[in-house]
């Protein structure tokens, strides 16, 4: 398990990387069939200069430090407000994607879940 564990934490980091890099470096051309609410916010996105840039730091960020074993449960926090925006999207604008939404909704639950004695702390005053 723990084999499939580290496949699946390493696999999601490495997306959040790609989302990053894509969202600075444009490398990914956005598809030609994208409803059209959710290219008028995109547009709205781009409006805010630093949003997207912002938004692509903190994906590298968490990206990386989700690779790192040791830093693994802060790269879980520091993707959790993302991937809240990420879930939103899907479910009231681009439900086409929930599916994808959902896959790494859960791998991020089990990674907080798995970390959780690191958090405790932080609660328990």
């Amino acid at each position: 398990m723990k084999i499939v564990k580290t496949i699946l934490f390493s696999l999601f980091g490495l997306v959040m990387i790609n989302g990053g890099l894509s969202k600075l470096l444009h490398y990914m051309p956005p598809p030609k069939d994208l409803p059209e609410a959710l290219t008028r916010d995109n547009a709205a996105f781009a409006e805010i200069a630093w949003l997207m840039p912002l938004l692509a730091f903190a994906e590298l960020l968490a990206g990386v430090l989700i690779l790192i074993p040791r830093t693994r449960a802060l790269g879980a926090l520091v993707i959790f407000p993302v991937m809240v925006g990420i879930l939103l999207t899907h479910i009231t604008v681009a439900p086409e994607g929930l599916l994808i939404a959902l896959v790494l909704w859960a791998i991020l639950l089990w990674m907080i879940i798995d970390n959780r004695h690191k958090y405790l702390p932080l609660i328990n005053q």
